[in-house]
């Protein structure tokens, strides 16, 4: 019997609030990835997952989208985040089978992890294994070609655990799509080009060197090869090749007899290998975007007295993009272009949490950056908490925060999309904050109410400048306010329950879209799910309600898009059978109604599937 704990925690002052989904949550809504698992959490609106899903519609937690917030693995960034619009981290890559839990926080995380963090931090933390070795494997077969393949190797004691996992997963997409569809065969009548094929390894060596000291180590690789359904364009079959690397080394070293004194120093490497490819012969063209990240860290967390945390370290982290942009298109031959560049960042952060009284905390902290392209700048940020009772706790955060512009931005020719990139870019800066309450009900019942808000000037996008140029641009201000709900429920041994709620305003300030909603953020999100576990038996039932999103195509100068999809309601169903004490059959049922919903900009669901699989370990 393996013994499997989570460790590299944030831990992050009480100001910063924290959700957190465990393992056995995300084991029961049968998660292919690390995408899925967020669409269930509070605050989260994401348009790239699922049948038919386009990496072009994006990911956005409270209104900002991937690029502005982190995405952490066991404490460290991964994806290199330089090679802005491709570069954004691959949720949809990201296996689950090895996932502890899954943390949301902002607040003094976006000054420790990063000030590009308007949005706030995801931390992915792994299992540890400590007990004898154990095989488990997995296999699942489902709709429209659906394949998915899970195996790991885990093992180790106290002194010493380990972890290998591979997992190969791919679908076809060919579902029947309606007429103005994107990506829709004018032919058979079914979504085209959107076909995905992956494979990942993982693996992950922790060794105690003595009481004080440990090592980490961890290694991901990600192949993906998949079609792009462009939602603006017609059928073009393009494709999308897209590597990752990841590696991370950390050194957890206690210094003074107790844990009043912890220093990490960590080290990581990144590297997103992107292609994306069109048509042979007259009319082809290619973008390659090859970036890479090394980010060395020292974090030290230091009690100085009984009332007084102070968090304090340093980064250094160097990016580099190599880009290249080659077409035979007549009328883009004289933009091909190769571009090599690089920017180095340096960061000191410090975090000082002041312990007023027993019930009553303050956090201080800045981010004092300095960049090799935009110089020095500072981000500032204060919280604090007041615990009213045992059962409710009153929070508020504000936080400073500036987000680059990505290499790629700034200077190579998009071929594929026919987007010019603009050297005169500046960088997205503002403010986020956050005020809520913090509820036990009962040691069996919690929940949680936020909110959230944020005002950001010089937002990046692409604009078009005449009708036959669009091109990266700051397009003005965009203030979000927004209410976050999310409680969770143990109704019994057996029963559990969850709901969450999102309500986002993310308005434009100024320019050709002043006073719409930004697109592809929904107003609100819902979520719903109960789940029923006993001696290997599961049923659960989740539902996902989305207001609809505004449209966006890439219109002439001065015109806008005001039109917004339909809301819908997704409805699935997952079980697990028991076959033997290490044997089991799964099953899901996906969009239970079987209604057919444009999920945005012309992409569209397929309808009801079906995905059957069993899973072992021994």
């Amino acid at each position: 019997m393996l013994n499997i704990t989570g460790n590299r925690q944030l831990n992050l002052p009480k100001s910063s609030p924290i959700y957190t989904i465990e393992s056995q949550q995300i084991e029961r809504q049968g998660s292919k990835n690390v995408a899925d698992v967020l669409k269930n959490l509070p605050g989260f609106a994401i348009n790239d997952v699922g049948y038919g899903a386009d990496i072009h519609t994006g990911t956005y937690y409270r209104g900002a989208s991937t690029n502005q917030f982190i995405i952490l693995l066991n404490g460290r960034p991964i994806g290199t985040n330089i090679n802005t619009y491709h570069g954004a981290t691959d949720l949809n890559s990201i296996p689950v089978g090895e996932i502890d839990r899954i943390e949301l926080s902002s607040g003094a995380s976006n000054i420790i992890y990063g000030s590009e963090a308007f949005g706030g931090v995801v931390n992915i933390i792994t299992k540890v294994y400590n007990g004898s070795p154990q095989t488990n494997l997995s296999a699942e077969l489902g709709s429209y070609g659906r394949q998915n393949y899970r195996g790991s190797y885990t093992g180790g004691d106290r002194k010493l655990n380990y972890r290998i996992g591979v997992e190969k997963y791919r679908i076809d997409n060919n579902y029947r799509v309606p007429v103005g569809a994107a990506n829709r065969d004018p032919v058979t009548g079914n979504l085209s080009n959107a076909d995905t094929d992956k494979i990942s390894y993982s693996s992950n060596i922790s060794a105690a060197i003595n009481d004080r000291n440990q090592l980490d180590f961890d290694v991901a690789k990600i192949a993906s090869r998949r079609g792009l359904v462009y939602f603006g364009f017609p059928l073009q079959r393009d494709r999308l090749n897209h590597d990752a690397l990841n590696l991370g080394l950390n050194w957890r070293s206690q210094l003074a007899d107790d844990q009043s004194s912890i220093l990490n120093t960590t080290l990581s490497y990144n590297q997103d290998y992107f292609e994306t490819f069109g048509p042979s012969g007259a009319n082809s063209r290619t973008g390659k975007l090859d970036s890479q990240a090394i980010t060395g860290k020292v974090d030290h967390t230091w009690k100085t007295s009984s009332t007084n945390t102070l968090r304090w370290g340093g980064e250094l982290q160097n990016r580099q993009l190599n880009g290249s942009s080659v077409s035979t298109v007549p009328a883009r031959i004289a933009f091909n272009d190769v571009e090599n560049r690089n920017v180095f960042n340096t960061a000191l952060f410090a975090v000082d949490t002041w312990k007023i009284t027993d019930k009553i905390a303050v956090d201080l902290g800045f981010r004092q950056n300095f960049n090799s392209q935009f110089g020095s700048y500072i981000n500032p940020s204060i919280g604090s908490r007041w615990e009213i009772s045992p059962n409710i706790a009153l929070r508020a955060s504000a936080t400073g925060a500036q987000r680059n512009p990505g290499l790629d931005q700034l200077y190579l020719y998009d071929t594929v999309h026919g987007w010019f990139p603009n050297p005169n870019l500046k960088p997205e800066t503002g403010t986020t904050w956050t005020a809520g309450v913090d509820l036990a009900f009962s040691s069996t019942s919690t929940g949680t109410i936020t909110y959230f808000g944020s005002s950001i000037d010089n937002r990046l996008a692409t604009q078009a400048i005449s009708p036959t140029v669009t091109q990266w641009a700051n397009i003005g201000q965009v203030a979000t306010n927004g209410l976050e709900i999310g409680f969770k429920q143990q109704l019994s041994p057996q029963w559990s329950a969850f709901v969450n709620y999102t309500y986002t305003d993310a308005k434009i300030q100024t320019g050709a879209e002043r006073g719409l909603q930004l697109s592809f953020v929904p107003y609100s999100v819902a979520q719903l799910g109960v789940g029923y576990a006993n001696q290997g038996w599961e049923v659960n039932l989740s539902t996902n309600y989305n207001s609809g999103t505004r449209r966006t195509f890439f219109n002439n100068p001065g015109q806008t898009s005001t039109d917004f999809i339909p809301s819908f309601l997704n409805l699935d169903l997952g079980a697990r059978i028991p076959v033997s004490e290490n044997v089991g059959v799964n099953l899901y049922i996906e969009n239970l109604a079987d209604v057919q919903y444009e999920k945005v900009n012309r992409i569209y669901s397929p309808g009801r599937t079906f995905r059957a699989g069993v899973s072992a370990n021994f």
